[in-house]
């Protein structure tokens, strides 16, 4: 919905869901996140921008108790109740071979040959828009009603080794998804003032 006061600009609520009411949870309501509403999520996390519509991003969603079972020693002791009350965690990964997909994803020149051969430019990339996507899935969660708890904490290695192996894929940072617990959120921690981070120039 748009603001009756700037027909470009978002309105208040969908503002404070996507961001200014928007918090990180740790504590998870005793509801599902079904499976079209994953496949909603990603449909809507894609058609964000990435360097030349390469889509390195990758997601794995945890959602079984053996899944579960796989990830928990994954995790550092402080992220680990949390991480298996959540009804999904996303393992956000990038893929280091996302250029094969370019010919398709890329048509209108040979963007593939940027990269073959180019493991420094292959890297950089992949994990760069892969975060990205990392983030946008962040945002399209909050836009669907859900509630996210993004979190490192976690050794990387063992979640490639555990869900990963044999691919070409590397996990990044985790989010758990679900309908968080409001009632247990703690107070907002201190955002810095514009002026403290920015410049214009």
């Amino acid at each position: 919905m748009l603001d009756d006061r700037d027909p470009t600009t978002l309105d208040a609520d969908a503002l404070d869901r996507l961001f200014n009411a928007a918090r990180t949870h740790a504590h998870w309501l005793d509801r599902p996140v079904d499976d079209a509403t994953l496949t909603r999520l990603y449909d809507l996390l894609k058609m964000a921008p990435t360097s030349a519509n390469s889509q390195p991003g990758r997601f794995v969603f945890v959602k079984s108790q053996a899944a579960k079972a796989r990830l928990e020693p994954c995790l550092m002791e402080g992220n680990r109740a949390k991480t298996m009350a959540a009804p999904v965690t996303v393992i956000v990964c990038h893929d280091l071979a996302f250029y094969e997909k370019l010919p398709s994803l890329f048509p209108h020149t040979d963007a593939r040959r940027w990269f073959e051969g180019n493991d420094d430019l292959i890297r950089t990339t992949a994990f760069r828009n892969g975060t990205l996507q990392g983030a946008y899935l962040i945002l399209a969660a909050r836009a669907l009603g859900l509630d996210c708890g993004p979190m490192s904490g976690f050794d990387n290695a063992k979640v490639d080794a555990a869900f990963l192996e044999g691919t070409t894929w590397r996990s990044n940072f985790l989010v758990n998804l679900g309908y968080g617990d409001p009632d247990r959120l703690p107070p907002r921690a201190p955002r810095p003032a514009f002026e403290d981070m920015c410049r214009i120039v």
